[in-house]
């Protein structure tokens, strides 16, 4: 190392960039990190790339924004380095009916893919008009490859199934109404 360059805490030339390029899977750990720890504003810039996160609250979506060099000269992508925001966010901010005011709504707590029964050639969990109690398994969310038992958490009866069977959900997004005993 030349006499005249500074060495940063992890003994390389300062400056270096810790992380290479950034990709989507540290975009989706910059958003969960943002939703666990209830950070209402997060920007970020590294190698030319500027993120801004902005979230709403605790239990609200978040919003966010990457901006490339390419981008801010006008140039399209040839890929998206963000997907576009799912149809599914909009189903979870959809405003509560009086009728739907008396039932226990079971949210998702993840994002991932509800799946209604075990297994492709299986049954469903459960169907509509079926008695739930506490530990009554709904449904499985699969998430990163892992499989996420949903559990009623009250006693009643399904009242309304809101998502299909291999569809996508987001976080907080309602999945099921319980109509409670």
């Amino acid at each position: 190392m030349a006499e005249n360059e500074k060495e940063g805490p992890n003994g390389e030339p300062e400056g270096t960039p810790l992380i290479g390029p950034l990709n989507l899977a540290h975009l989706r750990e910059l958003v969960r990190m943002c939703r666990e720890n209830d950070i209402a504003e997060l920007k970020v810039k590294h190698l030319g790339t500027m993120i801004h996160i902005k979230g709403r609250g605790p239990a609200a979506p978040v919003e966010y924004a990457v901006t490339t060099p390419a981008a801010a000269r006008g140039v399209a992508p040839t890929a998206s380095p963000v997907p576009p925001p799912e149809a599914a966010a909009a189903t979870a901010k959809r405003e509560t009916t009086e009728e739907e005011s008396q039932y226990v709504t079971v949210r998702s707590p993840m994002v991932g893919t509800l799946y209604r029964a075990p297994a492709p050639d299986a049954p469903p969990f459960v169907e509509l008009d079926d008695a739930v109690k506490e530990t009554t398994v709904l449904c499985i969310i699969e998430a990163m490859k892992l499989m996420n038992e949903i559990k009623a958490e009250t006693r009643g009866t399904v009242a309304k199934i809101l998502v299909e069977n291999a569809q996508p959900v987001e976080y907080n997004q309602p999945i099921f109404l319980i109509k409670p005993e």
